[in-house]
């Protein structure tokens, strides 16, 4: 499940042709701002950007970070009921404090459990009547430990959740005993140089998970073919330029050709 933060990233993902896309709040907070993921980004700018994601990737089933879901469990229901009408398949919803910080760097701090529990509950209560599916995630494993963060995912079944994501596992026995103790669908968050062991498709299906994220690959992968092509486009350098797809290619992608075609179709005869 790639990581997508604007509409050509995702129409990008739904092209290659993967069954499901994640809008990584990490990736829209520094493509959209330039800004760490830390809270910085608000509910209205996260909404354009699933509104977006989801109509150039109209096909594609798109997974939407919700954060903290902007508030108490009654935030929680706007955001999941908003996003739902924007065309998210499913909100992850966290249970950090806000201002949240990204799942694996420093600082992180968690609400109480009894909190975090009422707001899966919250978001429950109002997937059906809105065909979306709630993803439950606990930061708990850097702040109470693996234990507690375990306590919380079982919660947050009992609450509703459709899937589980405990974020940030230090070794592959914790993934696998995470994936045992779980009925729902679970889902691992790979990032290179992050906390948990980044395991291949295989091993991750091995150990029981249903979902493997990647959010930050492209957003990564874009910054340095944009990093080289501007060194190497400077006075004087002696870089060469990255590789590129070509102008007709990149009319291609973002859709010229279907434009050129309705274009003629509703065409009016000149003089008529």
């Amino acid at each position: 499940m790639p990581g997508c933060f604007d509409a050509l990233s995702a129409k990008l993902v739904a092209d290659a042709g993967f069954k499901v896309a994640f809008m990584s709040g990490f990736a829209v907070s520094a493509a959209q701002l330039g800004l760490p993921d830390t809270g910085l980004i608000s509910f209205s700018e996260m909404l354009d950007c699933v509104r977006n994601c989801c109509a150039a990737a109209s096909k594609t089933p798109l997974i939407a970070d919700g954060d903290t879901g902007y508030g108490n469990a009654l935030n929680v229901q706007r955001t999941v009921i908003e996003y739902a009408r924007a065309g998210a398949a499913g909100v992850m919803i966290e249970d950090q404090v806000s201002p949240k910080k990204c799942g694996h760097t420093r600082g992180k701090q968690v609400i109480s459990r009894e909190e975090a529990r009422m707001k899966i509950r919250a978001a429950a209560d109002v997937k059906t009547d809105n065909d979306i599916l709630i993803m439950a995630r606990t930061d708990a494993r850097a702040v109470h430990g693996f234990d507690a963060a375990l306590d919380r995912c079982r919660d947050f079944e009992d609450a509703g959740a459709d899937m589980i994501f405990l974020e940030a596992p230090e070794t592959e026995d914790e993934m696998r005993r995470f994936c045992g103790a779980m009925s729902k669908p679970c889902m691992a968050n790979m990032v290179p140089g992050g906390k948990t062991p980044v395991l291949s498709p295989a091993e991750l299906h091995e150990i029981g998970y249903k979902l493997a994220l990647y959010p930050v690959m492209l957003l990564s992968a874009s910054i340095a073919a944009m990093q080289a092509t501007l060194d190497a486009l400077k006075p004087g350098s002696k870089a060469q330029l990255p590789p590129s797809i070509s102008f007709a290619e990149l009319q291609s992608v973002v859709g010229f050709p279907g434009y050129w075609k309705l274009e003629e179709r509703y065409k009016a005869d000149a003089g008529v």
